[in-house]
């Protein structure tokens, strides 16, 4: 049997970090992945407890009080968070809890529980980037604007995490992101 962990996966935003996530899902058994806290209002098709829990501020604070949450941060004019109870509860089971959070939480993930293995995901070039953005079709250009003067603080501190991948070619990418899963999986 494998040993539970933790694994903390960021980066910019439109680098891919969802679409890893999913494939990774498909290909390794035990991962599961956290669904976070959030008080930013749902996007065309997100469905509460299924890709965010939608929280009013003042049930994030009522979370924040009662230590309820792993990490949390406020990102983009919004706060998001990782429930606690949840991920200590699937780590003990041997699972491989996956958080697919922002740079900021992914440090107070790694205060709080220095076992976890941080993976930051990086764009093949900032060009590349403002492009996947500007494809997505959701957003304004002002927070265009506001997630690529992010990435660029992001990704000044993807030297801190403890592999890096770049996202260039999805399938290259995926491969390398699961065969470290496992590889921590089995090392414990």
């Amino acid at each position: 049997m494998r040993h539970g962990n933790l694994f903390v996966i960021s980066g910019p935003s439109g680098a891919g970090k969802g679409t890893l996530v999913a494939r990774l899902l498909d290909a390794v058994d035990d991962a599961w992945v956290s669904v976070s806290v959030t008080t930013r209002s749902p996007r065309p098709g997100e469905i509460d407890g299924i890709h965010y829990f939608f929280a009013s501020d003042e049930e994030f604070d009522r979370l924040v009080a009662e230590d309820g949450l792993l990490e949390w941060a406020n990102v983009h004019g919004c706060r998001y968070g990782t429930p606690r109870k949840t991920v200590e509860e699937h780590i003990a089971n041997g699972e491989q809890v996956i958080l697919e959070i922002d740079v900021q939480g992914a440090f107070q993930v790694r205060e709080s529980m220095p076992d976890a293995r941080l993976i930051f995901i990086e764009p093949p070039s900032l060009e590349v980037l403002e492009a996947r953005l500007r494809g997505r079709g959701t957003e304004t250009e002002d927070v265009i604007e506001k997630r690529m003067k992010t990435a660029l603080l992001e990704l000044s501190r993807k030297m801190e995490y403890d592999i890096r991948l770049v996202n260039d070619d999805l399938d290259v990418a995926t491969s390398e992101l699961i065969a470290y899963i496992d590889e921590q999986a089995e090392s414990n």
